[in-house]
């Protein structure tokens, strides 16, 4: 039996996005292309593998069955680009680099001008997103990230951990008065992302009693929470270095242990083997060490 590889990428695609136009823009193609691929591969193949539903295709048993299956021919297509990729010596091309959009917006422009020096021939894409980036399918060639990943096949380094407190603006405590101990800030007005369970948890082990309610404004970006913060809108946890070097921000009760989180460099195994991945990734490791011992 021979079926079209394109085909294959289709119906991965299309099975993991949850939707045709969703397979496309993964693969940057059309709509109508992957339809097509999709429905030759079922000719092929002799079955249906998606029943066509008004609320977008779903997998049939034949297609549950075969995907697993797929997802290793997708992963051995990865690994074959990826160590063809290691195989350059040149120290040039681009490198994409994933990272939180703070980490992308705060951090990374301040330390990248001796990389330009140094690698004039290299690219540096940044991808800012606060989604674990799957450095498995090459959604970037590094990643920044701040908990330990499992993928075997990922190469991870430990870089140290930045301190974390709780900061807001001046503006804000003048009205709403400056918290002497944890307790008060149950009062108090926050800043956190639309999930703000994960951080009522951090708050709450830390004696301070507050609620989902005192969450009055929230985003998924990092950037965003900090200029809701620095308009005065509540108080949120965000970095040292940010924080301490923000005028018109104050520390919110500076006697508070500070939360420190970890910050992984993580690559794939093949590609430490290309001198421009290694390049970066050596930089980065070092800059990034330079600014948590700078920040401890």
């Amino acid at each position: 039996m021979s079926f079209d590889w394109n085909q294959v990428r289709a119906f991965l695609a299309t099975a993991e996005e949850g939707s045709f136009s969703g397979a496309a823009r993964a693969l940057k193609t059309t709509q109508p292309t992957i339809g097509r691929q999709i429905s030759g591969l079922e000719a092929a193949l002799g079955v249906t593998l998606f029943e066509r539903t008004v609320r977008g295709p779903t997998l049939t048993e034949a297609g549950r069955d075969l995907l697993d299956h797929v997802r290793v021919m997708g992963e051995t297509a990865t690994l074959i680009s990826t160590v063809a990729a290691g195989q350059s010596q040149e120290v040039t091309g681009e490198v994409a680099v994933s990272a939180t959009d703070l980490v992308s917006a705060v951090i990374l422009p301040g330390l990248l001008g001796d990389l330009r020096e140094t690698a004039p021939g290299i690219h540096l894409r940044i991808i800012a997103s606060n989604d674990i980036s799957n450095l498995m399918r090459r959604e970037a060639d590094i990643a920044i990230r701040h908990v330990r990943p499992t993928e075997v096949d990922l190469i991870a380094r430990h870089l140290g951990d930045f301190r974390a407190n709780l900061y807001a603006a001046s503006v804000y405590l003048d009205k709403a008065g400056r918290p002497r101990n944890p307790r008060a800030l149950a009062d108090h007005a926050f800043v956190g992302s639309p999930n703000s369970d994960q951080l009522v948890t951090i708050l709450r082990d830390k004696g301070i009693p507050v609620h989902r309610e005192n969450f009055v404004m929230s985003s998924e970006s990092g950037i965003v929470q900090w200029e809701l913060v620095k308009s005065g809108y509540g108080i949120t946890f965000m970095p040292a270095l940010l924080g301490e070097a923000t005028s018109g921000i104050e520390k919110v009760l500076p006697e508070l242990p500070s939360l420190e989180f970890p910050v992984w460099l993580v690559t794939h195994r093949e590609l430490k083997t290309s001198r421009r991945i290694r390049v970066v990734f050596d930089f980065l490791a070092r800059k990034l060490t330079e600014i948590i011992r700078t920040n401890l």
